[in-house]
């Protein structure tokens, strides 16, 4: 990898812009705060420096420059990260040579890789005529299928399977990871759509018949040590970029609605392969956008997965609407049937989740009678409560007086007192505290050390002059790497060395738990030179409890006596 040009992308990167577009940051002094986007965070605990180019989470401890920040949070490798951001300022990329890093998955991904250029073969030869057709029926294009990377498994079963054997694939990893049953394949005679993982790595399908037969009409793979429904979202790897630009996120039900939407035009789309949604695709969710639009398909199951669905979302404080299509519709017949326009103006006029709600609501209220009435009005203002705009609430209420001819007062009173029960009775729920491991002395001065030696460029050249030999492998391992970057450079850049160690998990840990510390910024040569003693002294006493194990295990009395004579010296400080 060519540090230089990745430090130069960075150096002409502010990565208080770049956190700042993807989740909300004040400034506070000369720092930038926001809510932590890796880890459940309600407060604001993640504090971006523009001086030193560099983010810390004070709660989960989350630290690194704005290669690391967009690594985790889009999911994406270091090549990705750094031409994302080469593209940002200009500076063209194509020219580093960077080594992917190797994964204990790689294998699979290469098996599932080589099934997807299979099935489009199958699907662009004769063999695939009828299947070409039935798409075009349903309004798929040559592009779409060339985006969406669909294909065709053919009839014979055993085709795949002999190819992936015929490389050296074990017929068990074939078996485990959903691509072949035994000796043959898993698919037969469907068009193959590849499911994609956040990375866009593909790691499952779902075939489809398209021929009048007696099957289920979606056949899906099976749950994998790399497929996992539940942390995942389809489209999700596209979408992202689309979603930051129209500054919101559609969310569909399954992967035909979002190819669907992209045919005529509509990108900003993810689909949940389902009704439920799981905490981890919930949290994909809010990194796509604060602006959710709710877009499931029209039947009943679809309505209450969107009530559930929007509840979850609106606990978070995340703005959410709702697209209600017919009872016998998704987004896809919808489309279809109704054309790009129709679909966008009831995108455009989605309800507010609130709305949607009390629209549902209304359903199988007898109005006639006033103790369902009374029972749908408190409800209704029990709903409102949840509401943290107060322009809306009082339209709301306003709605109400004049639907059920009330007087506003009297219904902004009731409302008020939920709102005083709702506070005095709120369940309070006992923090739970992640369990900390408490620091010994010799740890503080480890990380005191370190994070001066990544500060200032005197610490460095005093811990070479002074000889002082970190006790563990990781601490050993971390400073000879500032060391050494640093007589490679001449200085010391934080956001730079993230950089330079990218890739090196063994100090990363430690890299971050430095960097999350909280130190006197102020400290004097002096206290330098106190925590350079501590972690003498504790390399001393490790030594002699070395020593005296071995003298109890040794049975020469001259052996004894010269052990001995260490220990004293080295209590003697000799």
């Amino acid at each position: 990898m060519n540090n230089d040009l990745a430090n130069e992308i960075r150096s002409k990167t502010d990565i208080v812009d770049i956190i700042g577009e993807r989740i909300p940051l004040v400034a506070r002094g000369k720092n930038f705060f926001g809510v932590c986007p890796f880890h459940d965070d309600s407060n604001p605990s993640m504090c971006v420096s523009r001086e030193k180019q560099i983010y810390t989470c004070f709660s989960c401890h989350a630290t690194g420059n704005v290669y690391t920040f967009l690594m985790n949070y889009e999911h994406i490798d270091f090549r990705e990260a750094l031409k994302y951001l080469g593209d940002k300022v200009g500076v063209n990329v194509s020219s580093i040579n960077i080594k992917k890093k190797s994964t204990k998955f790689d294998r699979l991904y290469e098996a599932y890789n080589f099934a997807v250029k299979y099935y489009q073969n199958n699907l662009s030869s004769t063999k695939g005529k009828l299947a070409r057709s039935y798409l075009s029926n349903r309004g798929i294009n040559d592009e779409a299928i060339k985006e969406f990377e669909i294909g065709l498994s053919l009839e014979s079963r055993d085709d795949l399977t002999k190819l992936l054997v015929s490389k050296k694939y074990e017929l068990s990893t074939l078996n485990r990871i959903g691509l072949s049953s035994d000796d043959h394949d898993i698919y037969d005679d469907r068009i193959m759509f590849p499911l994609y993982d956040v990375s866009g790595q593909v790691v499952g399908f779902s075939g489809r018949i398209y021929k009048d037969v007696d099957q289920n009409k979606y056949l899906n793979t099976k749950e994998t040590e790399i497929f996992k429904k539940g942390e995942m979202l389809y489209h999700y790897h596209v979408a992202r970029e689309e979603c930051r630009l129209k500054k919101s996120v559609i969310v569909m039900e399954g992967f035909m609605d979002v190819i669907r939407a992209s045919i005529v035009g509509i990108k900003n789309t993810v689909a949940l392969m389902g009704t439920a949604l799981t905490n981890n695709q919930f949290n994909l969710i809010k990194r796509l956008s604060n602006n959710i639009i709710l877009c499931l398909d029209g039947d009943g199951p679809g309505v209450h997965a969107m009530l559930s669905i929007g509840e979850h979302l609106l606990d978070e404080g995340v703005e959410v609407k709702v697209v209600v299509l017919p009872n016998d519709d998704d987004p896809d017949s919808f489309i279809l049937k109704n054309g790009k326009e129709r679909f966008i103006g009831l995108v455009e006029n989605a309800l507010n989740f609130s709305d949607f709600k009390m629209q549902q609501l209304r359903k199988n209220v007898d109005f006639r009678s006033d103790e369902e009435k009374a029972n749908y009005i408190n409800t209704v203002l029990k709903e409102t409560t949840k509401i943290n705009d107060t322009i809306r609430i009082e339209i709301v209420l306003k709605k109400l007086a004049k639907e059920f001819d009330i007087s506003y007062n009297t219904l902004d009173k009731r409302f008020k007192d939920l709102i005083d029960f709702k506070n005095t009775t709120k369940e309070i729920v006992p923090e739970v505290k992640n369990k900390v491991v408490k620091k010994t002395k010799y740890d503080k001065a480890v990380e005191q050390i370190l994070y001066f030696m990544l500060n200032n460029d005197w610490v460095i050249s005093q811990v070479e002059k002074e000889k002082i030999i970190f006790p563990s492998e990781e601490s050993r391992i971390l400073s000879s790497e500032i060391i050494y970057y640093y007589k490679i450079y001449g200085n010391i850049n934080v956001a730079d060395f993230y950089t330079y160690v990218q890739g090196k998990e063994d100090i990363l840990v430690l890299l971050n738990s430095v960097l999350a510390g909280n130190y006197n910024e102020n400290t004097t040569k002096e206290e330098l030179f106190l925590y350079f003693k501590v972690i003498r002294d504790y390399r001393c006493n490790q030594e002699i409890k070395r020593l005296t194990d071995l003298m109890k295990k040794e049975v020469d009395p001259l052996e004894q006596a010269k052990i001995a004579n260490k220990i004293r010296n080295l209590r003697m400080g000799e």
